[in-house]
């Protein structure tokens, strides 16, 4: 088994140890199944002939979605969810402290998201059949919401430090994207599917659609402090996208539900992205929060301001129900079923859910008068810092030994 590790920016990742699949290539141009060894024919193949008449060596031409060679190529769908973990921890250490971590955090965040919007450009430029295959992945498809919410969560982050016009850039190009996706993905599932049912391909990764609508409407209520004259029309616009989230997780978290109870359960379909099971709920407290922050004047936020307080606190407590589960079935995948833990850029997708709940806690306890909320906040702020910690050494690591090369046998 060979596996590939990733890194921040979201280099390939690590294979499925045991898994059986496609037959590898091997170096006569065959493939090698089970019983043959690599580099060797079948009995049935004949040795190519040698000598002047032998046809020139031809170069592999990788299938149609196959992982494209260099950075840009390999960059996953969810690549932006290391833009996600880093800003929202900023933003949570921009609140609570220490304020050093927070401007180192937001650096990495801001060069992340630079670096990864270049690579994305490249990706669509000179792979456009690997992006559409991986749009057609239920799988994989929902991942492509990571840009539009490391673009919000880190315009949020600029608009606490007092950069309105940066927000306003960074939210605008997100709406384009989630009104791009929003639509095209369910669309290509329900009109272009590959195969009857896609229930197999869900996993945690489709609860990003409600991760990045909820960004959206944080978007329209920090850029609605900085700009009191559009207050109005954002609120009106964060209203309403906190209850499309509210509506999509519910819908979504059914067919998860539904997948688990009727596709066999195997330790690589239970990866990190479940995690975003509780983000999701976290993300969504932290949108009611803010929009219970605006003032009561507002006629949209009197319309659904009761509704929002209650919803939020029961899907807090959702929230929180799902860690202890979600920890259970981590230690069920590396604890009785042996999967290694190696770093995987889907990590950032357990950093994720954890600097949220910090964040949403800590903004609902405060809008609320939830005293016992904040402790809470600033506990779980640790975990994710030290969750962070691990994950970006792992990844480190793994870029160090991408450029070290293979190491020869």
């Amino acid at each position: 088994m060979e596996a590939v590790v990733t890194g921040p920016g979201g280099l390939p990742e690590q294979s499925e140890p045991g898994r059986a699949g496609a037959p590898e290539a091997t170096a006569s141009g065959g493939t090698a199944g089970p019983g043959r060894s690599r580099g060797h024919p079948a009995p049935s193949e004949a040795p190519a002939a040698a000598g002047p008449a032998s046809a020139p060596p031809v170069a592999a031409v990788p299938a149609p979605g196959a992982p494209a060679p260099g950075l840009a190529g390999a960059l996953p769908p969810a690549g932006f969810a290391f833009v996600m973990a880093t800003g929202i921890i900023s933003t949570d250490a921009y609140a609570l402290g220490p304020a050093w971590l927070s401007r180192v955090l937001l650096v990495a965040a801001a060069g992340g998201f630079a670096l990864l919007t270049v690579l994305l450009v490249i990706r669509l430029w000179r792979y456009p059949r690997a992006v559409l295959a991986d749009l057609r992945a239920p799988e994989r498809t929902f991942g492509f919401f990571t840009v539009v919410a490391g673009a919000d969560v880190l315009g949020v982050r600029f608009a606490a430090a007092g950069h309105p016009v940066v927000t306003a850039a960074l939210a605008a190009a997100a709406a384009v994207v989630w009104l791009a996706l929003t639509y095209a993905v369910p669309a290509g599932l329900l009109l272009a599917r590959e195969r009857d049912s896609v229930l197999g391909g869900v996993n945690g990764t489709w609860l990003l659609w409600v991760v990045g609508t909820q960004s959206l409407a944080i978007s329209a209520t920090a850029l609605a402090v900085s700009w009191a004259a559009a207050a109005n029309w954002l609120s009106v616009l964060a209203a309403a996208l906190w209850g499309v989230g509210i509506v999509l997780y519910l819908m979504l978290v059914a067919l998860i539900l539904l997948r688990w109870l009727t596709v066999p359960m195997t330790p690589a379909a239970l990866g990190p992205p479940y995690w975003i099971l509780m983000g999701a709920t976290a993300i969504t407290v932290r949108a009611g929060a803010q929009l219970l922050a605006f003032p009561p004047g507002l006629p949209a936020i009197g319309a659904v301001s009761g509704l929002v307080s209650g919803f939020s606190f029961v899907l807090w407590s959702f929230g929180t129900w799902w860690v202890p589960l979600l920890i259970i079935l981590g230690l069920w995948r590396h604890v009785r079923q042996h999967w290694p833990l190696a770093y995987e850029t889907a990590l950032w997708s357990v950093v994720f859910p954890l600097g949220m709940y910090s964040a949403a806690t800590f903004a609902f306890g405060h809008v609320t008068g939830l005293a016992f909320m904040e402790p809470a906040a600033r506990a779980m702020l640790w975990v994710a810092v030290a969750a962070w910690a691990a994950v970006a050494a792992g990844g480190l690591a793994s870029l160090a030994r991408l450029a070290r090369g293979p190491v020869a046998a």
